[in-house]
């Protein structure tokens, strides 16, 4: 019989998903959770993010904290203390001295960046890229809608659609875009209230403009090195202050299919 408090997780990403099921794990008394990162994440729900540990040292998400971790004593020595750890790890090359006894690939590239089944016992995969049955053992269904949380056992998500979920009405709209390549810079806070045509930053000299009114509930950090297109901000029009801090819907019903997935396979 596995003892559930022991089970190790390993979870590929640390941005607003990724969070949202290291959240979930963490508060159904799953403590040994080790996150994975790029050297630089650039998220925009940094609030909700446990991959800002790598910027600032440590991240707390609705009173969970997580903290930067360099090498195994670290890893562990975090989790003796009750805390998520968050490595730079890119390679995934400490998956092989943690061997842990749950994957989550939760990057959410819309495609498998190189996840597999014997990666741990039990792989899953979120959103579309991955194959129930060949390459992870589970999917999660990322997409709104009727079926946003369904554990897949066999197959795939659904396609990336391309367009960001509808918000009181606006979907593309919502979204800041880097207008060229090359240094972010804002004055901006995640949380402040914007109009329509209201200069959030600049990107290369080029001006970057909410197109409906809102509050900034996404930002890139000021003197981030975007590319052309790239989302660096998100207007939520609700206008609720609130929400840029806490964990969405969205990524709440994920974490929680992450968490009905494994005890599935561990109750």
């Amino acid at each position: 019989m596995t003892n559930l408090r022991e089970l190790t997780f390993v979870i590929k990403g640390a941005g607003e998903m990724a969070s949202a099921v290291a959240w979930r794990l963490y508060m159904a008394n799953f403590k040994k959770i080790l996150m994975l990162e790029t050297a630089n994440p650039l998220a925009v729900r940094r609030e909700v993010s446990f991959c800002e540990a790598l910027h600032d040292g440590s991240q707390t998400v609705e009173g969970v904290k997580a903290v930067m971790a360099g090498v195994i004593e670290d890893i562990h020595r975090e989790w003796e203390q009750g805390r998520i750890a968050v490595a730079a790890d890119p390679q995934w090359l400490l998956l092989e001295q943690v061997r842990p006894k749950v994957v989550v690939d939760a990057i959410l590239a819309k495609k498998n960046l190189g996840t597999r089944m014997m990666d741990a016992e039990l792989a899953i995969g979120l959103g579309p890229g991955f194959n129930a049955g060949s390459d992870v053992h589970m999917v999660i269904e990322t997409n709104r809608g009727h079926d946003l949380g369904r554990i897949i056992t066999a197959g795939a998500a659904e396609a990336n659609t391309g367009v960001p979920g509808a918000m009181a009405g606006f979907t593309e709209e919502r979204v800041l875009r880097a207008p060229a390549a090359g240094r972010f810079k804002t004055t901006k806070s995640i949380g402040d209230v914007v109009i329509a045509d209201e200069i959030i930053g600049t990107v290369a000299g080029q001006k970057l403009a909410s197109r409906i009114d809102g509050v900034l509930r996404g930002l890139s950090r000021s003197e981030t090195t975007v590319t052309r297109g790239l989302k660096i901000g998100d207007v939520d029009p609700r206008g609720k202050k609130q929400y840029c801090f806490t964990i969405s819907e969205k990524a709440r019903a994920i974490g929680g299919s992450v968490l009905e997935a494994v005890l599935r396979v561990y109750n």
